[in-house]
Protein backbone atom coordinates (compact mmCIF):
# COMPACT_ATOMS: atom_id res chain seq x y z
CA UNK A 1 0.00 0.00 0.00
CA UNK A 2 1.42 3.06 -0.83
CA UNK A 3 2.35 6.10 1.36
CA UNK A 4 -0.62 8.81 1.90
CA UNK A 5 1.76 12.22 2.33
CA UNK A 6 0.41 15.17 2.50
CA UNK A 7 1.80 18.82 2.57
CA UNK A 8 -0.33 21.80 4.70
CA UNK A 9 1.48 25.09 3.29
CA UNK A 10 1.18 28.41 1.54
CA UNK A 11 3.23 29.76 -1.20
CA UNK A 12 5.96 32.49 -0.81
CA UNK A 13 6.95 30.56 2.44
CA UNK A 14 10.45 29.56 3.31
CA UNK A 15 9.87 27.07 5.57
CA UNK A 16 7.28 25.53 3.06
CA UNK A 17 9.96 25.27 0.70
CA UNK A 18 12.31 24.08 2.75
CA UNK A 19 10.48 20.94 3.17
CA UNK A 20 9.33 20.76 -0.60
CA UNK A 21 12.90 20.79 -1.43
CA UNK A 22 13.20 17.97 0.70
CA UNK A 23 10.59 16.22 -0.73
CA UNK A 24 12.03 16.56 -3.81
CA UNK A 25 15.43 15.08 -2.66
CA UNK A 26 13.92 12.32 -1.94
CA UNK A 27 11.78 11.93 -5.00
CA UNK A 28 8.63 11.60 -2.74
CA UNK A 29 5.13 11.85 -4.30
CA UNK A 30 2.68 14.41 -2.28
CA UNK A 31 -0.18 16.07 -2.30
CA UNK A 32 0.38 19.91 -1.38
CA UNK A 33 -2.73 21.78 0.04
CA UNK A 34 -2.52 25.16 0.20
CA UNK A 35 -3.93 26.92 3.01
CA UNK A 36 -5.70 30.51 3.91
CA UNK A 37 -3.86 31.66 7.00
CA UNK A 38 -6.25 34.61 7.38
CA UNK A 39 -9.05 31.17 7.55
CA UNK A 40 -7.19 28.73 8.66
CA UNK A 41 -9.00 25.10 7.58
CA UNK A 42 -10.21 22.41 10.06
CA UNK A 43 -7.62 19.86 8.85
CA UNK A 44 -4.80 22.65 9.77
CA UNK A 45 -5.81 23.17 13.50
CA UNK A 46 -6.24 19.68 13.92
CA UNK A 47 -2.81 18.39 13.06
CA UNK A 48 -1.04 22.00 14.45
CA UNK A 49 -3.08 22.57 17.25
CA UNK A 50 -0.20 24.32 19.44
CA UNK A 51 0.98 26.98 16.56
CA UNK A 52 -1.74 26.66 14.44
CA UNK A 53 0.99 27.40 11.22
CA UNK A 54 2.81 25.78 8.34
CA UNK A 55 3.84 23.77 7.04
CA UNK A 56 2.37 20.75 8.46
CA UNK A 57 3.30 17.51 6.94
CA UNK A 58 1.09 14.18 7.54
CA UNK A 59 2.17 11.18 6.90
CA UNK A 60 -0.15 8.00 6.54
CA UNK A 61 -2.50 10.29 8.86
CA UNK A 62 0.13 11.13 10.86
CA UNK A 63 1.00 15.32 11.35
CA UNK A 64 4.40 16.87 12.10
CA UNK A 65 5.22 20.38 12.29
CA UNK A 66 7.92 22.79 12.46
CA UNK A 67 9.98 22.92 8.97
CA UNK A 68 13.30 21.44 10.24
CA UNK A 69 11.63 18.52 12.25
CA UNK A 70 9.56 17.94 9.36
CA UNK A 71 12.88 17.51 7.05
CA UNK A 72 14.35 15.57 9.57
CA UNK A 73 10.93 12.91 9.76
CA UNK A 74 11.33 12.56 6.08
CA UNK A 75 14.91 11.63 5.95
CA UNK A 76 14.49 9.34 8.58
CA UNK A 77 11.28 7.68 7.04
CA UNK A 78 13.00 7.36 3.72
CA UNK A 79 16.82 6.06 3.93
CA UNK A 80 17.64 6.94 -0.17
CA UNK A 81 19.76 9.84 -0.32
CA UNK A 82 20.32 11.13 2.84
CA UNK A 83 19.92 15.22 4.07
CA UNK A 84 21.60 14.37 7.18
CA UNK A 85 25.08 13.30 7.77
CA UNK A 86 25.61 9.54 8.91
CA UNK A 87 28.10 10.23 11.43
CA UNK A 88 26.84 11.45 14.79
CA UNK A 89 29.73 14.34 15.31
CA UNK A 90 28.46 15.49 11.82
CA UNK A 91 25.17 15.40 12.02
CA UNK A 92 25.50 17.22 15.55
CA UNK A 93 27.15 20.12 13.68
CA UNK A 94 24.56 19.89 10.79
CA UNK A 95 21.65 20.19 13.46
CA UNK A 96 23.80 22.84 15.23
CA UNK A 97 24.23 25.22 12.10
CA UNK A 98 20.21 24.75 10.95
CA UNK A 99 19.13 25.82 14.35
CA UNK A 100 21.79 29.32 14.23
CA UNK A 101 20.71 29.97 11.01
CA UNK A 102 17.01 29.88 12.41
CA UNK A 103 17.99 31.49 15.46
CA UNK A 104 20.16 34.64 14.58
CA UNK A 105 20.83 34.76 10.77
CA UNK A 106 17.39 35.18 9.36
CA UNK A 107 15.63 37.08 12.24
CA UNK A 108 18.94 39.02 11.63
CA UNK A 109 18.00 39.09 7.68
CA UNK A 110 14.79 40.57 8.28
CA UNK A 111 15.55 43.41 10.54
CA UNK A 112 17.84 44.46 8.18
CA UNK A 113 15.03 44.04 5.61
CA UNK A 114 12.60 45.72 7.41
CA UNK A 115 14.64 48.63 8.40
CA UNK A 116 15.03 49.48 4.23
CA UNK A 117 19.29 48.76 4.75
CA UNK A 118 20.15 51.00 7.86
CA UNK A 119 23.76 50.70 8.30
CA UNK A 120 23.67 49.34 12.35
CA UNK A 121 20.80 46.33 11.29
CA UNK A 122 23.29 45.11 7.89
CA UNK A 123 25.83 45.65 10.28
CA UNK A 124 24.20 43.17 12.59
CA UNK A 125 22.98 40.81 9.94
CA UNK A 126 26.87 40.74 8.44
CA UNK A 127 28.10 39.68 11.53
CA UNK A 128 25.87 36.36 12.09
CA UNK A 129 26.22 35.59 7.81
CA UNK A 130 30.28 35.80 8.78
CA UNK A 131 29.99 32.82 10.61
CA UNK A 132 28.23 30.74 7.91
CA UNK A 133 31.04 32.32 5.52
CA UNK A 134 33.33 31.10 7.66
CA UNK A 135 31.96 27.27 7.92
CA UNK A 136 31.99 27.86 4.00
CA UNK A 137 35.70 28.99 3.50
CA UNK A 138 36.55 25.74 6.28
CA UNK A 139 34.95 23.57 4.00
CA UNK A 140 35.98 24.51 1.14
CA UNK A 141 32.92 22.42 -0.89
CA UNK A 142 29.75 23.44 -2.87
CA UNK A 143 27.53 22.68 -0.69
CA UNK A 144 27.13 22.92 3.59
CA UNK A 145 26.92 19.36 3.22
CA UNK A 146 30.11 19.51 1.20
CA UNK A 147 29.85 18.12 -2.59
CA UNK A 148 25.70 17.25 -1.74
CA UNK A 149 22.86 19.08 -0.09
CA UNK A 150 22.20 18.66 3.19
CA UNK A 151 20.00 20.01 6.11
CA UNK A 152 22.22 23.13 6.73
CA UNK A 153 21.65 24.45 2.80
CA UNK A 154 17.83 23.86 3.26
CA UNK A 155 17.88 25.44 6.34
CA UNK A 156 19.89 28.59 4.40
CA UNK A 157 17.07 28.63 2.07
CA UNK A 158 16.09 32.59 2.71
CA UNK A 159 19.24 33.38 2.79
CA UNK A 160 19.80 32.19 -0.86
CA UNK A 161 16.57 33.12 -2.47
CA UNK A 162 14.75 35.13 -0.45
CA UNK A 163 16.99 38.06 0.52
CA UNK A 164 18.31 38.43 -3.02
CA UNK A 165 14.00 39.33 -3.43
CA UNK A 166 14.19 41.64 -1.13
CA UNK A 167 17.44 43.27 -2.40
CA UNK A 168 15.45 43.75 -5.64
CA UNK A 169 12.07 44.78 -4.31
CA UNK A 170 13.50 47.74 -2.08
CA UNK A 171 16.63 48.59 -4.19
CA UNK A 172 18.96 47.37 -1.00
CA UNK A 173 21.94 45.03 -0.97
CA UNK A 174 22.47 43.12 2.30
CA UNK A 175 24.61 40.58 0.72
CA UNK A 176 27.48 41.33 -1.41
CA UNK A 177 29.93 38.98 -3.29
CA UNK A 178 32.97 41.14 -2.30
CA UNK A 179 31.85 41.22 1.44
CA UNK A 180 30.67 37.32 1.62
CA UNK A 181 31.92 35.29 -1.91
CA UNK A 182 31.69 31.81 -0.65
CA UNK A 183 28.02 32.65 0.33
CA UNK A 184 27.84 33.85 -2.77
CA UNK A 185 28.99 31.38 -4.75
CA UNK A 186 27.18 28.80 -2.87
CA UNK A 187 23.40 29.97 -3.50
CA UNK A 188 24.18 30.29 -6.87
CA UNK A 189 24.99 26.42 -6.82
CA UNK A 190 22.04 25.97 -4.45
CA UNK A 191 19.52 27.85 -6.65
CA UNK A 192 20.15 26.26 -9.59
CA UNK A 193 20.16 22.85 -8.53
CA UNK A 194 17.28 21.24 -10.08
CA UNK A 195 15.85 19.56 -6.52
CA UNK A 196 16.08 22.96 -5.34
CA UNK A 197 14.01 25.05 -7.91
CA UNK A 198 11.23 22.82 -8.36
CA UNK A 199 10.37 23.77 -4.81
CA UNK A 200 10.62 27.40 -5.31
CA UNK A 201 8.20 30.21 -5.80
CA UNK A 202 8.31 32.44 -8.90
CA UNK A 203 10.27 35.30 -7.82
CA UNK A 204 8.24 38.13 -8.91
CA UNK A 205 5.81 36.68 -5.89
CA UNK A 206 8.65 37.23 -3.61
CA UNK A 207 9.53 40.62 -4.78
CA UNK A 208 6.23 41.56 -4.84
CA UNK A 209 5.78 40.49 -1.13
CA UNK A 210 8.33 42.56 0.19
CA UNK A 211 7.39 45.67 -2.01
CA UNK A 212 4.22 45.71 -0.22
CA UNK A 213 5.05 45.06 3.27
CA UNK A 214 8.36 46.52 3.22
CA UNK A 215 7.82 49.27 0.81
CA UNK A 216 7.30 52.72 0.80
CA UNK A 217 4.19 52.81 -1.63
Amino acid sequence: MADEVKLHGVDGSPFVCRVKIALNIKKIDYKYVVEDLSNKSADLLKYNPVHKKVPVFVHNGNSVSESLVIVEYIDDAWKAVPILPQDAYEKAQARFWAKFIDDKCIPALFKAIGSHGEEQAVAEAHEQLQFLENELNVKGKKFFGGGDINLVDIAATFIAYWVGAAEEALGIKLVSKDKFPKIKEWDGNYINSQVVKDGLPPREILVAFFKKRFGNA
